[in-house]
């Protein structure tokens, strides 16, 4: 561990609402979206204006990417040149979008889209095995990661004008599948995201405007398994940054005797560096552990995230800045396996996104304006 003190974050108000049963649904299908198992409409971001960015997998398995105004209506898009799928990650207020596609060499490239609906597509300095947006800030600044041609991931910061500036964790492995993934960029330009070390651990970091790296990790935490950049990774982009500097993650939580040797539980840490930690559920959860992913933070504090029970179903979450949590089920969402809610964004009006899977393992979008920064009940 690097970080041995006393949690000072006293005084949490962890109140469980139980399931949410009543609010304001409103599910989404992206025109043209697949209607066939693990298809379908992935909603993954939110703006201030209610604009909702994702991406739907069509009848063909193949993705494409839209918008959603807040009046219901849909824009679908391409990024030029992609022949095997268009992947947005992010919206910022201005309704600028980033994110990847996939050539038909299946090497991805990032992408800008304004907000008139032009492109702008890039590639990372030292990008031989794809670029990867995934943040991108009011000023237009974004954020992500690419694979070099070793299969190392290093981090990069894009500015308006095109200049990319590249980073590593210094404490980062170099192994393949190895390194730094950048998640988030703020309006001042600190980044926060995850780094995968030499043993495939995870760990959060915040990178300063001023390119000063720290670790992200609450009193207790350690290494996350699977580290942040592989298919079975837990924290990867499981961290998120607002306007005032306030950042919400996952954290591992290393239990003696535990299983997966102990708990994914969610943080807040305020700009002044103090910790909050807190579990979606009472922990632990299960006989197991608990998993709490947090994904986005608005500026008012209200965090959204996901999670996983002891039967791998999935409820969404939201966290209110008084420390209420209340669980998210989506109308219509499984119950088995792998299936159920994910809350990915939410807007400084309290507008929660994600979408959910379906008995069918369908996925659909929605938009829920019943939990606007609310206190417990």
């Amino acid at each position: 561990m690097k970080q041995h003190q006393i949690l000072r974050a006293a005084g949490l108000a962890l109140l469980i609402c139980g399931l949410a049963k009543a609010g304001t649904w409103a599910p989404f299908d992206a025109p043209g979206a697949g209607t066939g198992a693990y298809q379908g409409t992935f909603a993954l971001a939110i703006n201030p204006a209610g604009k909702i960015v994702g991406y739907f997998t069509d009848a063909s398995n193949l993705a494409h990417g839209f918008v959603r105004e807040r009046d219901g209506s849909f824009v679908t898009f391409d990024a030029p040149g992609a022949v095997n799928g268009t992947f947005p990650a992010a919206i910022n207020p201005g309704g600028w979008i980033t994110g990847y596609y996939f050539d038909a060499n299946l090497l991805a490239h990032g992408f800008v889209r304004t907000f008139n609906g032009s492109f702008v597509v890039f590639d990372a300095p030292g990008a031989v095995q794809g670029t990867f947006p995934s943040g991108i800030s009011i000023l237009g600044e974004i954020t992500g990661n690419f694979l070099e041609s070793s299969l190392v991931y290093h981090s990069f910061v894009r500015t308006v004008t095109g200049a990319i500036k590249v980073f590593s964790d210094p404490n980062a492995g170099t192994g393949e599948f190895e390194g730094t993934s950048a998640a988030e960029v703020d309006p001042q330009g600190a980044v926060v995201g995850c780094y995968t070390d030499s043993h495939s651990y995870g760990f959060n970091f915040l990178r300063t405007p001023a390119g000063t790296l720290s670790m992200l990790n609450p009193p207790g935490g350690g290494g996350g398994y699977f580290g942040c950049n592989g298919i079975f990774s837990v924290v990867a982009f499981s961290v998120s940054i607002n306007e005032l500097e306030v950042v919400a993650g996952t954290y591992f939580q290393p239990i003696e005797g535990a299983g997966f040797g102990g708990n994914y539980r969610g943080f807040a840490r305020a700009s002044d560096g103090n910790y909050t930690t807190f579990d979606t559920v009472p922990s632990p959860s299960s006989p197991c552990c608990t998993w709490t992913i947090p994904l986005s933070i608005n500026r008012e504090g209200q965090i959204v995230g996901y999670d996983n029970d002891f039967h791998d179903v999935n409820h969404g979450f939201v966290r209110a800045p008084s420390g209420a949590i209340t669980l998210l089920d989506a109308p219509g969402a499984g119950t088995a396996p792998f299936q159920g809610t994910f809350a990915t964004s939410t807007n400084a009006a309290g507008m929660i996104a994600g979408y959910y899977t379906d008995s069918s393992n369908v996925a659909h979008g929605f938009l829920s304006t019943s939990f606007p920064n609310q206190s417990a009940h």
